[in-house]
């Protein structure tokens, strides 16, 4: 019985991706777990393996095509189930193909996607239904003023400008709170249009690829909606460093490279312990703060693609040997494009590290929705005054980007001073090592 393959449930919010590489070719006989397809959603580029083994009767796709969650990606003849169905970077998904009508796609965990009045699916990019949602906008109400009558982001903010304030949840009533639910005013900013360079000179236009227009996006809509503030501080890691390099060959024996970005993970996470606002999100509809009480920090890497933020998860319950462990299974990871969606969703705080690109510091954009980031500089000898005389310190630049409405300067201030002292004394993060 022929089988179709479809584009699982990607979670996250995530509604579509594009195809960029087809491995696999009509009429091939390929095995459970073979190269198959390659695609781009909004958090990364993704291997999906072939769910069975089988001959492939058709392929549905092509490279730049954007498919959604539950289209028909490729049927099999004869195809035999995985054994272990939902493993891979993406779960899988597979379904007897059925010939009276189009496979019914999986359950979201949000639901299913707006549809216009004829049925189909409103025409938006994941980012802009995300922003939707974001901003409470109903988008099959939204006239869309892209191509093909696609709805835009300014499409969204406008309608968002007209919307009356949502009414209390559900959650809410149910709970029998008194207090009214005050939304946060939210800013609508419309860009002028561009002058025509050609006027001035040659130009060209190169289109930008689909993980770049997302972060393009992202960091739009987190410098529109938070308040950025930075607090700047340093650290002296002098001795930081020396314990790493006297553990260097202890951790080789475990299998293990000891870096300073697993200190500055494990630093972080008992720093958030101690200042839990800076390990949230703020819900702006109901005027609250979400604080969360797991720890899964994000590091930011830089890519030939662009930004990526893998996560690392529970890094206040892991000793420093499995962080580092991780972090290096992580890295290969991300240089081998084998990054899952596991792999990068879920985080609560973030890192961002550009010491071997050099640079004395930077001001990093949050990562929405997330209300703080932690940049890292190159670590420098300085002259200071230590124990009374002038020596030669090893001084790391640290600058704490956070979300003005949720935290003051003096709480950015403890949290950074926090964060210092735990790197200036490392015994205490050894005691797990």
């Amino acid at each position: 019985m022929a089988r179709a393959f479809v584009l699982p449930d990607l979670g996250e919010g995530l509604t579509e991706a594009e195809i960029v590489t087809v491995h696999v070719r009509e009429g091939d006989v390929i095995q459970e777990d073979a190269p198959f397809l390659e695609v781009e959603t909004d958090k990364a580029q993704v291997e999906i393996p072939s769910p069975m083994s089988g001959r492939v009767e058709k392929v549905h796709v092509r490279p730049g095509q954007t498919v959604k969650v539950g289209e028909v990606l490729v049927t099999f003849a004869d195809g035999e189930p995985a054994s272990a169905v939902g493993r891979g970077p993406l779960a899988r998904s597979e379904t007897p193909l059925r010939r009276e009508g189009p496979p019914s796609p999986p359950p979201s965990v949000i639901g299913p996607a707006p549809t216009t009045a004829h049925g189909g699916p409103v025409p938006a990019t994941p980012a802009t239904r995300r922003l939707a949602r974001e901003l409470g906008v109903d988008l099959t109400t939204v006239a869309g003023s892209g191509p093909a009558g696609r709805v835009t982001d300014e499409d969204v903010r406008a309608a968002a400008g007209r919307a009356p304030a949502p009414a209390p949840t559900a959650r809410r009533e149910a709970a029998g709170r008194a207090a009214e639910v005050r939304p946060l005013a939210r800013p609508g900013v419309e860009a002028p249009p561009l002058p025509k360079f050609e006027q001035y000179g040659p130009i060209e236009r190169q289109p930008l690829s689909h993980l770049r227009r997302t972060i393009a996006e992202r960091m739009t809509l987190s410098a529109a909606l938070i308040p950025h503030v930075t607090h700047f501080d340093k650290a002296d890691i002098t001795e930081l460093d020396a314990v790493i390099r006297r553990n260097l060959d202890a951790a080789r024996e475990r299998g293990v490279t000891l870096t300073l970005t697993s200190f500055l993970l494990k630093a972080a996470a008992l720093a958030l312990q101690e200042h839990p606002r800076f390990n949230a999100s703020l819900d702006p509809s109901a005027g609250e703060l979400i604080l969360k009480r797991y720890y899964h920090l994000g590091i930011a890497v830089a890519t030939d693609r662009g930004l990526i933020v893998p996560v690392i998860r529970d890094v206040d319950k892991k000793p420093l040997l499995d962080l580092a462990r991780e972090l290096a299974a992580l890295a290969q990871r991300m240089r081998d494009g084998k990054a899952t969606l596991d792999d990068l969703r879920g985080g609560t705080f973030t890192i961002t590290n550009i010491g071997a690109l050099g640079g004395t510091g930077a001001i990093p954009i949050i990562n929405y929705p997330e209300v703080a980031i932690l940049g890292v500089a190159r670590a420098r000898e300085e002259a200071v005054v230590h124990d009374g005389q002038i020596r030669a310190r090893l001084m790391l630049p640290l600058t704490l980007t956070f979300d003005h409405r949720v935290a003051d300067g003096a709480d950015g201030a403890r949290f950074a001073s926090d964060l210092v002292s735990r790197l200036e004394h490392p015994d205490q993060l050894l005691l797990d090592l």
